[in-house]
């Protein structure tokens, strides 16, 4: 009994022993921390395959933005698809059709008639029809400063192609028709006359690269840029319509300029705009398209009495001005 006792009374030691032992914070280290482990992202199918996460989905209590007011260059922006930039592999300006070709056939080249609706002061070259600006005061948009222009001096004045003859080329006028890259090259939604020295600095580049020095022509420049793509179907970066918006979210009620001031894209060749048929800038006479009349080269121009010959009269060829200045086949 005395036996049993003493054994007894050291199992219970021991057993008090080891769970005091086990119960110590002090001995016995906290249990390892459980890692929390983040759900798995929803997915969801690209159109290319692959898969991305999905959109949050919007907080009904937010309202929706409003949407831009029709006819705004906002609405505009908001039509327009958003893609990458396509390679340049490819482009010339030659696959935008000649230089400042007669597309609106009034007689004079697209060049004189942007001139001629820009300039102010303008004085035009004798026996042209009042085709071929001579002289005239630019107020550039661009700078906001006064230049004066004087054919043939220094190079200060530039028709600039609002949406570049480049980056039209990357953003999808590789997919249009040889006229329709004509009628986009001598359209005059697309067309100023600006400061010679800021056209070069802008070069190729978007919105999101170069805009106008002078601040408050920018809502007029990407609202014309706007409308210019809408026109003929092109397309804007991401970077190119995030540099848009934000200028015309300071001028939400700036509108997007008229696309009729010449042919539609895919229109056929010849098709008018709502240009009067009668008169053009700078009040010059209208001629009709004429066909019945061919001259090979100046000698035969020469020989038919008609030289000099301007873009105004029967026969012109734009090969018979060598030197550019709007008249052709000159002794």
């Amino acid at each position: 009994m005395h036996l049993r006792t003493t054994r007894a009374a050291v199992l219970l030691g021991a057993a008090l022993a080891a769970g005091v032992v086990g119960c110590s914070p002090a001995l016995q280290g906290a249990p390892a921390p459980v890692p929390s482990v983040a759900p798995a992202p929803s997915t969801a199918p690209t159109e290319d395959g692959s898969d991305e996460p999905a959109a949050p989905v919007p907080d009904a209590s937010m309202p929706a933005a409003p949407a831009p007011p029709a006819g705004t260059a906002l609405a505009g922006l908001e039509a327009l698809a958003v893609k990458g930039r396509a390679p340049k592999t490819g482009y010339e300006r030659e696959k935008f059709g000649p230089a400042w070709a007669d597309v609106d056939r009034n007689g004079c080249d697209t060049r004189n008639d942007i001139l001629a609706k820009d300039l102010s002061e303008e004085t035009f070259k004798p026996g042209t029809r009042n085709c071929v600006v001579q002289a005239g005061v630019l107020k550039d948009p661009y700078t906001a400063v006064s230049v004066s222009f004087v054919k043939g001096g220094d190079a200060l004045v530039d028709i600039d192609h609002v949406v570049a003859l480049g980056n039209a080329w990357e953003t999808g006028a590789q997919q249009l028709s040889d006229q329709d890259r004509l009628r986009f090259a001598n359209d005059p939604l697309n067309l100023l006359a600006v400061d010679g020295p800021a056209n070069r600095q802008k070069g190729d580049a978007d919105a999101a690269t170069w805009l106008p020095p002078n601040t408050s022509y920018r809502c007029d420049y990407v609202a014309r840029q706007t409308a210019v793509k809408l026109k003929y179907r092109l397309w804007v970066t991401a970077a190119e319509r995030g540099a848009i918006e934000r200028i015309l979210r300071s001028c939400p009620g700036q509108p997007l300029p008229s696309a009729t001031t010449a042919p539609p894209a895919g229109a056929p060749a010849g098709t008018p705009g709502e240009i009067p048929p009668t008169g053009g800038p700078g009040g010059r006479e209208s001629v009709p398209p004429t066909g019945e009349v061919i001259y090979g080269n100046c000698s035969d121009v020469e020989a038919a009495g008609a030289a000099p010959i301007t873009p105004a009269d029967p026969g012109w060829d734009a090969s018979f001005d060598r030197d550019g200045d709007g008249i052709g086949c000159q002794s």
